[in-house]
């Protein structure tokens, strides 16, 4: 487990279930940006996939989707895919309106999210991985 804390934003990684999860607290905006992007893509390097746990986000500024989908970009170049789990309603207002809730799987809870990527694993072929669905 790591943690990075800026001033408005904490961010720290664990393992659930065999999966990365990267929690994101408090807000995110334009000056962490980079940080969000840089840690997700390198946990997505490997293919695997990384649940994002949005559930102690309470703002994301107009900058916050960018880092996401260009992380899921990268997960999936690598055979992997990133998934957003826990999101509060105030934070992602500004996400809704660019329909980031529509590109990316959301689901209820990480640990939701961790065996839905399991199950996909389970089913997928090693050469090939299918697309995970979205749950809302």
């Amino acid at each position: 487990s790591s943690d990075v804390c800026s001033s408005d934003l904490d961010l720290s990684t664990r393992d659930c279930g065999g999966q990365a999860v990267v929690m994101l607290g408090g807000e995110l905006d334009v000056m962490d940006a980079a940080t969000v992007a840089a840690t997700l893509s390198a946990g997505a390097a490997g293919g695997s996939v990384v649940i994002v746990d949005l559930a102690r986000l309470k703002f994301v500024d107009a900058s916050g989707p960018g880092p996401l989908m260009l992380a899921r970009e990268h997960a999936r170049a690598a055979g992997g895919e990133l998934l957003l789990a826990a999101p509060q309603r105030q934070a992602l207002l500004v996400p809704t309106a660019t329909r980031l809730a529509d590109v990316l799987p959301v689901h209820a809870c990480v640990e939701d999210a961790a065996r839905i990527a399991e199950q996909s694993r389970a089913a997928a072929p090693v050469t090939a991985r299918a697309a995970l669905p979205a749950v809302i």
